[in-house]
């Protein structure tokens, strides 16, 4: 249940950025740019910034702050691997190397065990209710939590839908189907392959298709349809399957140098909460608006869309079940989140049977 110490915080935050929005209304910070702190940073992105919902939130948060400030605040983002690689985005920003980045934190899974569960658990939240538990639940507290001992500090900019199962070269019609495979998969959705005997591996997105096209892979995963047919893998591996059980949703991050995140002044800093959460809203409804046409477009270019079928789904949530256990058992900080998240699902899943229409209701 959501206190209503956690709804006052809630409403300060709230009330933070419409004092800074009444400002900006009067011209207050564009016509005294020049009494504050400019505020001039590079960005590292994760994603492609042209990437629809995954990458795009990074570029609609630099625009948005830099028309509300009169470009006082100036984000110059790079792409991928352009300042330093996925890996290390973390490490550079506790170190003051880098000020900010756009940031994936299932990357920091093998420093920070619990950093996944801010990206993707398998049969984990869908999109909405993982915003619901970030802002109005445990969420952003946890990562503030967790990552304030990094000397970082997390804002939620981007939640999208489910990622598909996977893009493969044969269909999967039993679990022993995916024995041997080499595929594509990241976090703790790959740990699950690995325990049911296919060999997932960590991959960057641009590196994909080579490895499909070589042989290396077998078959991948990546993120939703939209964003998978800029990659072209529908080029080689003509299965495409469903549902994204092992990431129904998404998120990606905004990680700023605690130590800037703390010289700003109240403004600035609700300035830069009011942009994020502008670009998740965004992020989640180009993500919602792009996927049915592009799974409509399949069939022209001889793709098959096919769903699990539920025996698999059903071995897969049991093992999924079983790594959760293990990994919780072993650091106290992903159970405490991991522990949060189910609090919170078992709440929300008494709303969403209740309150919304059956998914198979035409």
């Amino acid at each position: 249940m959501i206190s209503i110490r956690k709804n006052v915080t809630s409403f300060g935050r709230a009330t933070a950025v419409t004092a800074a929005l009444s400002i900006l209304s009067l011209g207050g910070i564009a016509s005294d740019a020049s009494a504050q702190d400019k505020i001039k940073w590079k960005v590292q992105a994760t994603f492609n910034t042209g990437w629809p919902g995954l990458g795009d939130p990074v570029a609609r948060l630099a625009e948005t702050l830099s028309t509300v400030t009169d470009g006082r605040i100036t984000l110059k983002v790079f792409e991928p691997g352009k300042i330093v690689p996925p890996l290390e985005i973390s490490p550079s920003i506790s170190r003051g190397d880098l000020p900010a980045a756009y940031n994936y934190m299932a990357y920091d899974q093998g420093r920070i065990p619990a950093a996944v569960l801010f990206s993707a658990v398998p049969f984990g939240m869908e999109p909405q209710e993982y915003a619901a538990w970030w802002f109005e639940g445990e969420g952003h507290s946890l990562a503030e939590e967790l990552y304030h001992t990094q000397n970082i500090h997390p804002l939620l900019c981007s939640t999208i839908g489910p990622e598909t199962a996977g893009w493969f070269r044969t269909p999967i019609e039993k679990l022993s189907d995916l024995e041997g495979l080499k595929i594509r998969f990241s976090g703790l959705g790959g740990m699950v392959l690995n325990r049911i005997g296919a060999s997932a591996t960590l991959m960057a997105g641009g590196e994909i298709f080579g490895a499909l096209e070589k042989g290396t892979l077998d078959a991948t995963e990546y993120s939703m349809p939209a964003i998978d047919e800029i990659l072209g893998f529908y080029k080689i591996a003509k299965f495409n399957l469903f549902p994204g059980w092992h990431q129904p949703s998404t998120s990606t991050h905004f990680m700023i140098n605690l130590d800037k995140w703390n010289a700003m002044g109240s403004a600035d800093q609700a300035l830069f909460e009011m942009a994020c959460t502008a670009a998740t809203m965004r992020a989640y409804t180009t993500g919602e608006a792009l996927q049915g046409a592009q799974i409509k477009s399949f069939e022209s270019k001889g793709v098959t869309a096919a769903k699990l079928p539920d025996d698999v789904i059903a071995e897969l949530k049991r093992v999924a079940d079983e790594v959760m256990i293990e990994e919780a058992a072993k650091d106290a900080d992903f159970k405490r989140i991991w522990e949060s998240q189910q609090a919170f699902h078992a709440d929300y899943q008494v709303w969403k049977e209740w309150g919304y229409l059956p998914r198979d209701f035409n």
